[in-house]
């Protein structure tokens, strides 16, 4: 009986096997490629491998994943899926990333969006304020200011401080009268018209 009454030969691993475990090339005279599945892929990994090494880019090393669990590529650790959120457009159903690494990347995208500035940046304006808020000096600064006419980043405030000026309108003007209010010298205004006051002499 020859081989190809049992199916087909593997030029690359050498066995006999059935006609379905080569996938289909129309060149050949049988309509299936030289070597099997298996082998075509190993090749394919082994070749995946010297490109990569050769442009000086890591290979990931694949690993052996339990059921339940995925492999985070982020912080490569294997997680359950209750790690993971859920993602009805991937294949697998979860999300690329596990919970923590998705949140800091989220938390990355943010910084760079709203502020335009990077965690690096925040942390080294922070480390420049000698880890205290600038208006108070006391309490540990986590909110970064900006304006949000030009968009500039300020500095980096404490809660109350940032909430302060917030709600003060980042007017100049209402904190210098805030401060003069503190120091007992308050301004009386003058209405002189309809939203219109006179400054006190």
């Amino acid at each position: 009986m020859s081989d190809s009454e049992v199916g087909k030969r593997c030029s690359g691993c050498q066995r006999i096997l059935p006609p379905a475990s080569f996938a289909r090339d129309k060149n050949r005279r049988d309509g299936l490629q030289v070597r099997c599945r298996e082998c075509v892929a190993e090749y394919s990994a082994a070749h995946y491998r010297r490109r990569r090494e050769a442009e000086g880019k890591v290979v990931r090393e694949k690993m052996d994943v339990p059921d339940g669990h995925k492999r985070c590529p982020r912080c490569e650790e294997v997680k359950p899926h209750s790690e993971w959120e859920l993602n009805a457009t991937s294949s697998d159903g979860y999300s690329s990333y596990c919970k923590p690494c998705r949140a800091e990347r989220n938390r990355r995208d943010y910084f760079k969006r709203t502020y335009g500035i990077t965690i690096e940046d925040r942390d080294e304006m922070i480390a420049e304020q000698k880890g205290l808020c600038v208006i108070c000096l006391k309490t540990p600064p986590a909110h970064v200011d900006h304006c949000h006419e030009t968009g500039r980043v300020r500095g980096v405030l404490c809660f109350n401080c940032n909430s302060a000026i917030g709600k003060l309108g980042d007017d100049p003007d209402a904190l210098r009268r805030a401060i003069s209010y503190l120091e007992g010298n308050p301004w009386k205004p003058t209405l002189v018209a309809p939203g219109v006051y006179r400054l006190p002499s």
